[in-house]
């Protein structure tokens, strides 16, 4: 995205062709539009036959808007789309964005997502440097390793009674917790971390597809700092992170995987995975999912795309990753990660595959039908 014009490549196996499109400015003002429409459940983009609602009402003005991104990022490349597998390299604010929720310009009453199986990477660089990685790495031998529902604070009711009333009159964050996260809750408009009551029934329904001998679980106090860097994980193809995740645009190095802050006792311990801990893991899983708020986002630096857990997750060794771009819904994100796993596990779909799957089919209920439910979660890294 330029300051007089940007431009679009659209690449296939025989060609690549380039177009001119507007300014930066006006993508950048309609993406962040489009954004803040999708992250607001009140915002129905679509009804549920797929037929938009009639301009002149509340939602009627925002599909208008909607339609207003799809016509500027895709009208120009309409004809070469078809039914195919899209990669989509954002710059700027539309990495931000899911494009599986975009209109279809060929169909505007239905989003990408119905025809169009949908990768995300950084940067096109990323992709050749993470093929160089992956060839003739051994896949690991187990299947699933699984954390949810860590502690975040002394007044959590697993913290027994007894040490509980100790606990908070003790409940001061380490200093180095404090300062270095403190401005990022700000940022967040956060008070605090709360309990992920929905990650809890989440992870235990997904890790009944999978043989006891070939799981791993963790739930409470055991969902830690520790657990996250132990040697352990690399015996396993899948990972999941059912937590409390978070970004700082500003300083990517301050952004984060929240797990267990207290003990059993309710004392303080290092509960912060950050980007310098994430780069210096080894966690050569085949996909790692992170279940948790706006891990999908980062710091956006110039020829390298976004700069976040991500590239952190890929740069440790993870071949691909679901991550989320919005604060998502508890209950709703639940339901989209179960009929995820089984596409994966039940199914045999490969994961990109199995997350459209998903989202198709939470789009077909009425309740789930919003993209604000099922759209924050983008796939990222190798398709094949």
């Amino acid at each position: 995205m330029g300051q007089e014009h940007s431009y679009l490549w659209a690449v296939t196996q025989t060609s690549m062709t380039s177009y001119q499109l507007p300014k930066g400015e006006e993508i950048e003002a309609a993406t962040k539009e489009f954004y803040q429409l999708l992250k607001n459940p009140g915002n129905s983009l679509y009804t549920r036959g797929g037929i938009q609602v009639q301009p002149g009402s509340a939602s009627g003005t925002a599909n208008v808007n909607v339609n207003k991104l799809s016509q500027i990022l895709l009208q120009p490349v309409a004809s070469q789309l078809g039914n195919k597998r899209l990669l989509i390299v954002g710059d700027g604010a539309l990495q931000s964005i899911p494009f599986a929720a975009l209109p279809d310009i060929t169909k505007q009453t239905q989003p990408l997502l119905i025809n169009h199986e949908i990768i995300n990477f950084p940067s096109a660089t990323t992709i050749a440097l993470q093929r160089i990685e992956l060839t003739g790495r051994k896949i690991a031998p187990l299947t699933l390793a699984i954390l949810a529902d860590p502690v975040f604070s002394a007044d959590d009711m697993r913290v027994t009674s007894k040490s509980r009333s100790i606990a908070l009159d003790q409940d001061i964050p380490r200093q180095l917790e404090q300062s270095a996260l403190k401005r990022v809750a700000r940022n967040l408009n956060r008070n605090g971390w709360g309990r992920l009551n929905g990650t809890r029934n989440e992870a235990q329904a997904i890790s009944q597809l999978v043989p006891a001998s070939n799981r791993l679980e963790v739930y409470d106090f055991d969902a830690n700092y520790n657990w996250a860097n132990s040697p352990q994980l690399q015996q396993y193809r899948y990972l999941h992170f059912a937590t409390h995740g978070f970004v700082d645009s500003i300083n990517p190095e301050l952004s984060g995987i929240v797990l267990s802050l207290v003990d059993k006792q309710g004392q303080p311990v290092w509960g912060y995975l950050r980007l310098g801990d994430i780069f210096n893991l080894n966690l050569p899983a085949e996909l790692l999912v992170l279940s948790a708020c706006e891990t999908g986002l980062g710091k956006e630096v110039n020829g390298e795309g976004l700069v976040g857990l991500t590239r952190g997750l890929m740069y440790a060794g993870a071949a691909r990753l679901v991550v989320s771009l919005w604060e998502v819904d508890d209950r709703g994100t639940s339901m989209l990660m179960q009929e995820f796993y089984k596409q994966l596990l039940l199914q045999g779909k490969s994961p990109v595959t199995a997350l459209r799957a998903a989202q198709l089919n939470m789009w077909q209920q009425q309740q789930w039908h919003n993209p604000y439910y099922w759209s924050a979660f983008t796939f990222q890294g190798e398709w094949r």
